[in-house]
């Protein structure tokens, strides 16, 4: 037992000796806390000592945070994403010269002790007693790793930051028991290899690796005596001793651990000197972090698919374990998107939108049969300066869009095929005046809706008698307006419903006439892949993003699959690409025809002419383009647009080439296979020779697969509503919708 000193009492240091004997672990939590003398003695109460062996022993070790690769479907780079900017290296993989760095200067006994220091620790506990405050530490480097893992742990969470670095002796003695088992279970390589890769070196490197590619372009493997030495001296205080905005406090605390290095022989005192002559020469390199770093304008797919890792149970059962395991990374993440299509898409909108126009656009185009999104961009880049935006355009608002845009007449398609698959003929005719009264009442799912709504066409010219075709190819309101009032709202939403054409904001589509114009608002991706249903003959197929993710350990992990469903009839489908062939050949759409394949789409501008559309495909390709106000402000009357003046913008006048550029580069040098289609006649047809058949479509043509109809009955009579009033319709938008 130590000597008493006058008055009977034994000094702190003495006093900390035989609290030692009994408990080194005690003993450990006194000097870890760097306590003055007066704090460390209370740490023998019995109540510290049980609480140590109540702590768990199984030490929860989270992997490192590390950075995610994206890439494309052919394996090309779209972007890194890390919420730390860190790559794990083996031991192997660090120069011997900055594994000698960090122990020399953090804790040079670290191959001579066990988990605690009791020489460092009798050496900080005197040094406190006698400064009467906190002047030196003594943890070892295995300490400072399982704290370091407590900071990992916590990730983004500030409460559990400080409550992982709080000066308490709870911490401590938790901190100071898992330094215990890590070093019975690692050994001293595996912690020092550790704790290179989890330590922070500043300026967002995290683990060695990271800080020599950050500071010096360069692997740690390659580090230098000098450049070792200065990493290893930021880790004491990374903003202190910085050497990108301190250089020259950089170059004394380099110093200061070459000394050490010398002092304990890592190296010789002439290799010191010979290293602190040298100026600190740096090559830093700034981390490429996040999506505004990708290429080809793939900085909104790169966000949609963080959202659809965020927002999918097969990533984790919560929102906050989906986000823990986003922010540990370490993953690469192959997607869906073509770079060819990319490429084409963004050329395509910034050819004919400029970022700086009044107006913008965004485009998604889906495979059909598949789900796979092949491309995704928009006029407005990714970033937060002028003309540019953070908002993806072309998703719905729980992606990372916003409310969605008026779809216009794209969405008669979809009334279209609710009527045929209600058994409507597409021979119907109407009388389709350029202005009538909305029948009136009109089935929905709930019940009747009544009420008195006007409606008009584009031009006084489009008046009946039209069928179902030629009321496609022009685009004819009052044509549609009939259509539903006969079939009803509630099959047209659950048509919808089965195609996944759905409102940007989530919520139920409205049971209003209203939705023959389209006015319930929507985003591009939704409309390309339901479009893309009726490219696939009537199979719809839910977009995704993501082919396959390997994790840290290499291994596969589970990734969400499209699901598909059958939403109409293969007869119904090839109805409705006979429909939309029409609009690109000789309708509304011929701007958006494509030369070298058959297509099919439609166009859609609202009333008011906030938005413009094309939404189209082939059969291997689906696509919809957008254009407007993002803000719904700016109406397109009297505007420019990539330097081409418009009195008035249609759907088939901006968006149309768009997509045709847009779909022509995606799809060059891909096979161009026709679709399947049924003769329909239009009125006009009536005046001519009946007895004549049907031409049967050649299967080993482009638009074959039809089928031989027998000699079309007369048509039957024309019937349908007049003209009439002004009445602003529930539901969104009025009834003089300019839907072309």
């Amino acid at each position: 037992m130590g000597k008493k000193r006058d008055g009977g009492g034994l000094t702190a240091t003495q006093q900390a000796a035989k609290f030692l004997g009994v408990s080194v672990l005690a003993g450990a939590v006194l000097a870890g806390l760097a306590l003055p003398a007066a704090g460390a003695l209370g740490l023998a109460a019995k109540g510290t000592v049980e609480g140590f062996d109540e702590i768990p022993s199984n030490m929860k070790t989270p992997p490192l945070s590390q950075r995610t690769t994206i890439l494309d479907a052919n394996g090309g780079e779209i972007a890194k994403v890390y919420f730390r900017n860190r790559t794990v290296v083996d031991l192997k993989d660090v120069s011997p010269y900055m594994q000698k760095a960090i122990v020399a200067i953090e804790d040079s006994r670290f191959y001579q002790h066990g988990a605690v220091d009791m020489k460092g620790i009798l050496r900080a506990v005197n040094k406190n007693a006698q400064s009467g405050g906190v002047s030196q530490g003594a943890s070892t480097l295995t300490q400072q790793y399982v704290k370091n893992v407590f900071v990992e742990e916590a990730g983004n969470d500030q409460d559990k930051v400080a409550e992982a670095t709080q000066q308490t002796i709870g911490r401590k003695v938790r901190e100071l028991k898992y330094a215990i088992q890590v070093e019975k279970e690692l050994g001293k390589k595996k912690i020092l290899q550790n704790y290179l890769n989890i330590t922070f070196f500043g300026q967002q490197a995290y683990g060695v690796e990271a800080a020599a590619q950050r500071y010096f372009s360069k692997p740690a493997k390659d580090l230098d005596l000098a450049e070792s030495a200065l990493l290893a001296g930021i880790v004491q205080s990374p903003s202190r001793y910085d050497p990108v905005n301190d250089p020259e406090e950089a170059t004394k605390r380099r110093n200061t651990v070459l000394q050490r290095m010398a002092d304990v022989h890592d190296i010789t005192r002439a290799q010191a000197a010979e290293a602190a002559k040298k100026p600190i020469e740096l090559h830093v390199s700034t981390p490429r972090n996040g999506c505004i770093t990708a290429v080809d304008g793939a900085g909104f797919f790169c966000d949609y698919v963080r959202e659809a890792f965020l927002n999918d149970p097969v990533f984790g059962k919560t929102a906050k374990a989906r986000l823990a395991r986003w922010q540990r990374g370490g993953m690469t993440i192959r997607t869906t998107l073509d770079p060819q299509a990319q490429k084409a898409v963004q050329k395509s909108v910034s050819d004919h939108v400029y970022d700086s126009d009044p107006v913008a656009t965004a485009a998604a185009l889906v495979e059909p049969g598949s789900g796979k999104i092949r491309g995704m961009g928009q006029s407005r880049p990714y970033g937060f300066k002028a003309h540019q935006t953070q908002m993806n355009l072309s998703v719905d608002g729980d992606m990372g869009g916003g409310a969605g845009y008026q779809p216009g007449s794209t969405f008669k398609p979809v009334i279209a095929a609710a009527a045929l698959e209600q058994g409507v003929s597409p021979n119907k005719v109407y009388p389709s005046p350029y202005r009538m009264q909305y029948p009136s009442p009109v089935s929905t799912c709930k019940g009747m809706w009544n009420g008195s709504a006007p409606v008009e066409n584009e031009n006084r010219s489009e008046k009946g008698p039209y069928g179902m075709k030629e009321a496609t190819a022009k685009s004819v309101n009052t044509y549609f307006v009939s259509l539903i009032s006969d079939v009803g709202i509630c099959p047209v939403t659950k048509m919808a419903d089965k195609m996944g054409i759905k409102r940007a904001d989530g919520k139920d589509i409205d049971q209003v006439p209203s939705i023959t114009l389209g006015t319930q608002e929507m985003s591009p991706l939704t409309m390309a892949a339901g479009y893309a249903a009726f490219a696939n003959r009537g199979e719809y197929c839910t977009p995704v993003a993501i082919e396959s993710i390997t994790g840290p350990n290499g291994k596969a992990m589970k990734v969400p699959q499209t699901s598909c469903r059958r939403a109409m009839s293969e007869k119904t489908a090839d109805t409705i690409n006979t429909l939309l062939q029409g609009v690109v050949e000789d309708g509304t759409g011929k701007e958006a025809g494509l030369n070298s394949r058959p297509s099919a789409g439609k166009t859609g501008t609202t009333d008011g002419r906030y938005a413009a559309w094309f939404v189209g495909y082939t059969p291997n390709m689906a696509g919809a383009v957008w254009v407007g106000d993002p803000e719904h402000k700016r109406r397109m009357v009297d505007i420019t647009i990539g330097g081409r003046p418009h009195d008035k913008v249609f759907g088939g006048e901006v968006p149309g080439p768009i997509w045709r550029d847009a779909m022509a580069g995606a799809l060059a040098g891909k096979p161009a296979p026709g679709f399947h289609t049924v003769p329909i006649r239009s009125p006009k047809d009536k005046k001519k020779n009946r007895a004549k058949p049907p031409a049967r479509a050649d299967d080993n043509k482009p638009g074959g697969g039809g089928v031989d109809l027998p000699d079309l009955p007369d048509l039957p009579d024309v019937i349908g509503g007049g003209d009439g009033g002004g009445w602003n319709w529930p539901g969104g938008g009025n009834g003089r919708g300019h839907n072309t």
